[in-house]
């Protein structure tokens, strides 16, 4: 069929494949694989649990850093340059240090390769990520009625990418981290490319005040305190993320030192847990349209606890990957009772700023996660996980139970 007489719908489809969802695929699973799979090469690399749990952090410390200003520059330059640029940065940097690793596979330099790349690709997986996410919403305006369509397949694609990528990578490890590094350049440099096919998104006017983005964040800060329902659920979803986060840094150490199982093992548990959490989102939405937006959000943060306080006693690493999984699919559960309610509650004209706010609180325990592991003993693991899955228990209870009777968690 040719272009002149495909249907209208067909051709916008086209369109949006090539110029929004190809580069969003490249790119997040470019995303999944640095993100799980670069502690999991520090520590075949390195053999050393702090190391390891320092690398998670220093991916994660700098992503926080630019959080404030990447937003900023999105605004400024607009989402296409800044999604090439940083997809091009990163694969320059992936490849560099696929070459270094080959020259020098162990030792200092070693090391020292490692940990930098954890952190250059941390800042610039961030700025891809914010440019995506400011494309992908762009799109969704001009599609009119069907915006919802669009960032369904824009959460697919996300949640696909988590589910292949840990795995993948784990695989890829198994040759060695310069192979597992050239593959995740390779999607780097596909998603640069194709984000010269994505539309450009407005850009702030040039004389525009330049610290726009403090400000911003100062903002969204107050709207969550003017918020209580707000704060108290991302109060206890921070906890939450402290416990979720310590997994996700202990793993490779846990998988790996204490259950004897090999790399790929580790992406398995996360590949696992990204499926059982597309489930549960999935499941949530019919869920909350019958029982209500507290129920499911309740019955999500028990699992939620009770899954992670038993992940920490886990016996054996079937138990160990099956416990995870029914964790982060209550934590998907309880992203979809947020995102509602966020949606509810933030006023229009602050909505940004505040989700910006957000977002950024939210992440705070993962970088604090990362240097809980680096500090603590690998025998010493399991204690820590109990004693934050404690936390995460208190947290969601007070949370959940202050919002019992909120007008906002009622329909």
């Amino acid at each position: 069929m040719s272009a002149a007489v495909m249907p209208r719908h067909a051709r916008h489809a086209a369109g949006l494949m090539r110029s929004i969802y190809l580069p969003r695929t490249a790119d997040a699973l470019a995303f999944a694989m640095s993100t799980y799979g670069i502690p999991l090469m520090v520590l075949a690399t390195t053999r050393s649990a702090a190391l390891t749990g320092a690398a998670f952090a220093l991916e994660w410390l700098p992503r926080l850093a630019a959080f404030g200003w990447a937003g900023s520059i999105v605004d400024r330059r607009g989402a296409a340059v800044v999604f090439h640029l940083a997809s091009l940065g990163r694969a320059l940097a992936l490849a560099v240090g696929a070459v270094l690793l080959h020259l020098h596979p162990s030792g200092t330099a070693a090391t020292a390769t490692v940990m930098v790349l954890a952190a250059t690709t941390g800042v610039l997986t961030e700025f891809s990520y914010i440019a995506a996410e400011t494309a992908g919403a762009a799109a969704g305006r001009r599609a009119g009625k069907r915006a919802h369509r669009v960032q369904a397949v824009l959460l697919g694609i996300d949640q696909t990418s988590t589910l292949a990528g840990p795995a993948l990578a784990g695989v890829l490890l198994l040759a060695g981290p310069p192979p597992m590094l050239a593959v995740i350049t390779v999607l780097s440099l596909l998603a640069a490319l194709l984000a010269l096919r994505t539309p450009s998104s407005p850009v702030a006017p040039a004389r525009a005040p330049k610290a726009r983005s403090g400000a911003g964040l100062l903002t969204g800060w107050r709207t969550i305190r003017s918020l209580p329902a707000l704060g108290w659920l991302v109060t206890g979803l921070t906890l939450s993320n402290l416990a979720t986060g310590l997994l996700q840094a202990a793993g490779p150490v846990i998988v790996v030192e204490y259950f004897g199982q090999s790399t790929t093992a580790v992406g398995l548990v996360w590949s696992a847990a990204a499926a059982a959490t597309l489930l549960a989102v999935t499941i949530c939405r019919f869920a909350i349209d019958r029982l209500g937006l507290w129920p499911v959000g309740a019955v999500c943060a028990a699992l939620a606890s009770l899954a992670c306080l038993a992940a920490a006693q886990a016996p054996d690493y079937l138990s160990y990957l099956a416990l995870v999984a029914v964790l982060m699919a209550a934590d998907g559960g309880m992203t979809v009772v947020l995102r509602t309610l966020r949606s509810r509650l933030i006023p229009a004209e602050k909505f940004g700023s505040t989700l910006s706010a957000t977002i950024l609180i939210l992440l705070l325990p993962f970088p604090v996660a990362g240097v809980l592991t680096a500090l603590t003993p690998p025998d010493a693991l399991g204690h820590v996980i109990t004693v934050c899955a404690a936390l995460q228990a208190l947290g969601l209870f007070c949370a959940f139970a202050r919002l019992r009777t909120d007008p906002a968690l009622r329909t």
